[in-house]
């Protein structure tokens, strides 16, 4: 009659592939993280941000700007991968960046918003352009500012205070 039916819980199988890509994903999240990678990052864009206006067509031609867009984001795609490689070799001997890149587009929805984020940067001039106009608008004052959206109101009325709260003598 009332008898309770067995729930059955199981797992997805996982191949040793799978694990592998985890475990890399885990790792390249310590990294990006990590103290060394955000200063990584910062001194490049410090030395570079003044060069990425929010136009069409800046200062330079299409052309030149097309260019130094291009120069900027394969020195950037050189630092950032040489680093994570490396950081990389040093978690997991022999790895394989190549490897790694080729499993990656097969697991693209896996992976973690900041990692993604951090990726798409390396492969999307546009996504590369746009992080560093953040970074611009940051370090010229001109951030998303939410402080007018703030207000602060007393829980208690002037006239409201009972008086074990308005004369507190011990």
């Amino acid at each position: 009659m009332g008898a309770l039916e067995e729930e059955s819980f199981t797992l997805p199988f996982s191949s040793a592939s799978d694990a592998e890509f985890d475990a890399v994903v885990g790792y390249l999240e310590d990294i990006i993280m990590g103290d060394e990678f955000p200063l990584l990052q910062r001194n490049f864009m410090d030395t570079y941000y003044q060069k990425f206006e929010d136009t069409e067509e800046n200062k330079l031609t299409y052309t030149s700007l097309l260019f130094f867009g291009v120069f900027f984001l394969r020195a950037y795609i050189s630092l950032v991968e040489n680093y994570i490689e490396e950081q990389l070799l040093e978690r997991i001997p022999g790895f394989n960046m190549a490897a790694f890149t080729a499993t990656l587009q097969h697991h693209n929805d896996e992976v973690a918003g900041d990692i993604f984020d951090m990726l798409l940067t390396l492969m999307d001039f546009l996504a590369f352009k746009e992080m560093f106009l953040d970074y611009r608008a940051e370090k010229e004052g001109q951030g998303l500012d939410l402080s007018s959206g703030l207000v602060v109101t007393s829980l208690y009325k002037s006239s409201s205070v009972p008086a074990s709260h308005s004369n507190l003598q011990h």
